[in-house]
């Protein structure tokens, strides 16, 4: 980062998720970082457990910011935007990770041109694992772009796409940890039907898919070649496949993300 500033406007989970990425993976370091909380009690966290600046006064942060995160709740934005908008540097670059606010409706309430990044993360970044859906406006660089793509995969790994394609990263990446929780909830209460301990119920299944993401990842083999790897002829496994596809788990994860699609864009109306 050529020892550039970068500041957060907000130091909840996230926040917190982002810059311990930034530390570990070596962007940046401590003396480079700087985050703003609404409490006290907040600020002290962030000084203690992270090491870097912190503060409740969001314009200082601002002012001194080449990236600058808005990492505030999205029904903050009005109130915190006027607050810190004359105070950003003149080419700083501006990163969104709030959902349902649009970079047109960002660039509004600014109320000037400014160099924005609207990013899509999602809650696995609290282990290191995310996965960052990346868009910006025009005014934003090649080299900006890399920038800030850099941060995001420091914790995960990320995606250049365009924002029409944001509802569809809520679907698909955004709310689907919780679909994956409930598949490994599921395995697991069958484990523990079958007499396995609740919590080595727990682990077998999160490994399990853990393992099989990987499998995904690192091979850049089709999952229907994977599955169908595991599956002797007339084994214990295709026997499972046949009983999931009788009970219509496709058709039930396809119906549930589009849901999920669907509402993201009622919201954004």
């Amino acid at each position: 980062m050529n020892k550039k500033m970068i500041s957060f406007i907000g130091g909840g989970n996230m926040a917190t998720a982002i810059i311990s990425g930034i530390l570990s993976s070596g962007l940046s370091d401590s003396d480079h970082i700087c985050a703003t909380a609404a409490h006290e009690s907040s600020v002290i966290r962030l000084k203690e457990t992270l090491h870097i600046e912190a503060t409740t006064d969001n314009k200082a942060a601002a002012q001194k910011a080449d990236i600058l995160f808005l990492a505030i709740k999205p029904n903050m934005f009005h109130k915190v935007i006027p607050e810190i908008r004359h105070a950003v540097k003149e080419n700083a670059i501006i990163v969104s990770i709030a959902a349902g606010q649009t970079i047109e409706r960002i660039e509004e309430i600014f109320e000037t041109s400014i160099k924005l990044v609207r990013v899509m993360p999602n809650t696995p970044a609290m282990v290191g694992a995310a996965m960052s859906a990346i868009c910006c406006n025009d005014a934003v660089t090649d080299e900006d772009l890399a920038e800030v793509q850099a941060i995001f995969n420091s914790f995960g790994k990320s995606e250049v796409v365009s924002e029409s394609m944001i509802d569809t990263v809520i679907g698909v990446s955004g709310s689907s940890p919780a679909y994956v929780y409930m598949f490994i909830e599921a395995m697991a209460d069958a484990a523990v039907a079958d007499g396995m301990p609740r919590a080595q119920a727990y682990k077998f299944a999160a490994q399990a898919v853990l393992g099989s993401a990987k499998m995904v990842l690192e091979t850049g083999k089709h999952p229907g070649e994977l599955k169908d790897a595991v599956c002797s002829p007339g084994g214990t496994t295709i026997e499972a496949v046949a009983t999931l596809e009788k009970a219509g788990l496709r058709n039930a994860v396809i119906e549930a993300q589009r849901a999920c699609v669907q509402k993201s864009r009622d919201m954004n109306s």
